[in-house]
């Protein structure tokens, strides 16, 4: 049995750091039918010791970071494992796990360049008994690649239309777009934050994880001044290839332009800056990087937050902003499928990468297999 006729689990934490998204997905002929899927929460200490490290990485000892990973790893077999119970589907039917890892840095123009995603594979792969395809981001680097996105690769195989200018738009705690042309190469790059920075700041002003369809964002007023200043930032200009992450856009480099600013702002209009900020520096990458799009499909958490979704048709009006599921994919799975495809890439010695997106010299195999 060929492995597109099999099932693949994909297994994929982002940025928010929210918790772990598991889907179990049967590709076939440009067709990606997911089977299962949930998200799965960190425990509380774990949730909170990442974090800690993410936002002061000088805190993070040799056995705490060997800890980490491994705690980490536990947690994602526990979400692999109970995915497959629930839904009563064998372990023995799934090729492959692909699982993404939870990153705590991400470092593309240092010198030199790493990241950094942890989530023991080995311990998935022992726990489940299914092999595990992992660390998919270095192999692109290690060819000068910026190691991410790498899920336009799966847009393209899924999404792409030859009569239609497309862009995928991912809003997850960094946002990104993959652009679909329907003639010329596929591109695409992290546009900056999408719900970290809105997340950070309810979380500190409203002591809440999220701002429920960015309720509280839409009752503020934005800041001209602030937004300004914030779209100032070098990376909102600079050309793809380009990722970026929470070691760039936090709360810290929130904190030192308002203080810059030297003017006191209401905190609830700060949330209304910020979600203006997100939405302008989408709308400028696709009106710069892709003028003739026109088609939006909208797929990770920050699909459903309401005030987003209203602010971002604003900003791009004659163009048809509609979820993933119009092409048959629910928002929320699309990163987990799309890991599970690139384990599919893997298992068939395939490559996963588009050098036209990550800027990495050639196209590579990503990923080690674990427990084979």
């Amino acid at each position: 049995m060929k492995p597109a006729d099999r099932l693949f689990l994909g297994l994929m934490s982002g940025t928010s750091m929210d918790g772990i998204d598991a889907a179990i997905v049967r590709f076939g002929d440009r067709r990606c039918e997911v089977l299962a899927a949930d998200c799965f929460s960190y425990p509380d200490v774990l949730r909170q010791s990442l974090i800690k490290v993410r936002q002061d990485p000088g805190s993070c000892t040799l056995d705490s970071l060997g800890q980490l990973d491994r705690r980490t790893g536990e947690c994602f077999a526990d979400a692999a494992m109970e995915l497959l119970a629930k839904n009563r589907i064998a372990a023995a039917d799934v090729v492959a796990i692909g699982s993404h890892g939870q990153t705590l840095r991400h470092q593309p123009l240092a010198d030199p360049p790493f990241t950094l995603q942890i989530g023991d594979p080995g311990v998935i792969a022992a726990r489940s008994g299914i092999p595990v395809v992992a660390d998919f981001r270095r192999g692109d680097m290690a060819v000068g690649g910026q190691g991410a996105p790498l899920a336009p690769a799966f847009h393209q195989w899924l999404f792409w239309d030859a009569g239609k200018d497309r862009v995928v738009l991912n809003i997850g705690g960094i946002a990104n777009v993959t652009i679909l042309p329907a003639r010329g190469p596929v591109t695409g790059f992290d546009t900056g934050p999408g719900n970290a920075l809105l997340d950070a700041w309810v979380r500190r002003h409203q002591h809440r994880d999220f701002d429920p369809e960015g309720g509280w964002a839409s009752q503020g007023l934005v800041s001209g001044e602030l937004l300004s200043a914030l779209m100032q930032d070098p990376y909102f200009a600079a050309a793809p290839p380009k990722s970026t992450g929470f070691e760039h856009f936090n709360v810290q480099w929130l904190d030192s332009t308002i203080a810059a600013r030297k003017v006191r702002q209401a905190d609830q209009d700060v949330q209304a800056t910020l979600a203006e900020l997100t939405v302008q520096s989408i709308a400028n990458a696709i009106t710069r990087h892709a003028p003739g799009t026109t088609e939006v499909f909208v797929c990770g958490g920050g699909f459903h937050n309401r005030d987003l979704m209203q602010r971002l048709g604003a900003r791009l009006k004659g163009i048809t902003i509609q979820s993933t599921s119009a092409q048959g994919l629910d928002p929320d799975w699309v990163e987990a499928a799309a890991f599970a495809w690139l384990a599919m890439r893997r298992i068939a010695g395939e490559p996963g990468n588009l050098p036209s997106v990550t800027g990495a010299s050639r196209s590579v195999l990503l990923g080690g297999i674990y427990g084979a």
